[in-house]
């Protein structure tokens, strides 16, 4: 599996479970919608008032889970930055075009916008025997990839 390959797959799906940590060292998880960009981020919006919200502006660090059609799924772990400016817009863009109903909350009440940048990802497909399970791993410019075997 490639990273365009794990595009491709996450770009299926609009929807991803968030996992955050409240102030409380709680987790705390919600279904969103989701956009993935070309460089395998992450880009949703929430609003203010949720609990991700504050959660992420403390702690960044966050995980998700996508995908749960038969046995094909991928763990994505990485930061959040709510989005500013010409990132805002660039991350904008992606989402728009999978959320075209996205424009129309613009005027929700502390509408964000937050991009996850992967720190690990694993893709596990258990409809294949034997299974795959490919790891990539991310710090900064470096890639890494392994395949992991069970």
């Amino acid at each position: 599996m490639t990273e365009a390959d794990l595009h491709h797959f996450i770009g299926r799906f609009k929807l991803g479970v968030l996992s955050t940590i409240a102030e409380a060292v709680t987790p705390q998880s919600a279904l969103v919608g989701i956009a993935i960009t070309p460089n395998l981020e992450i880009v949703f919006d929430t609003v203010k008032s949720s609990r991700k919200y504050p959660n992420l502006i403390a702690r960044p660090q966050c995980c998700f889970v996508i995908g749960w059609a038969g046995e094909q799924t991928v763990q994505f772990e990485g930061e959040a930055t709510d989005l500013q400016g010409a990132e805002l817009k660039r991350c904008q863009e992606v989402y728009f075009k999978a959320w075209p109903d996205g424009p129309g909350r613009l005027a929700w009440p502390g509408i964000v916008y937050f991009v996850v940048k992967p720190s690990w990802i694993r893709y596990s497909d258990f409809d294949q025997n034997p299974p795959l399970i490919q790891e990539f791993v991310f710090d900064g410019s470096k890639r890494d990839h392994n395949l992991a075997g069970i």
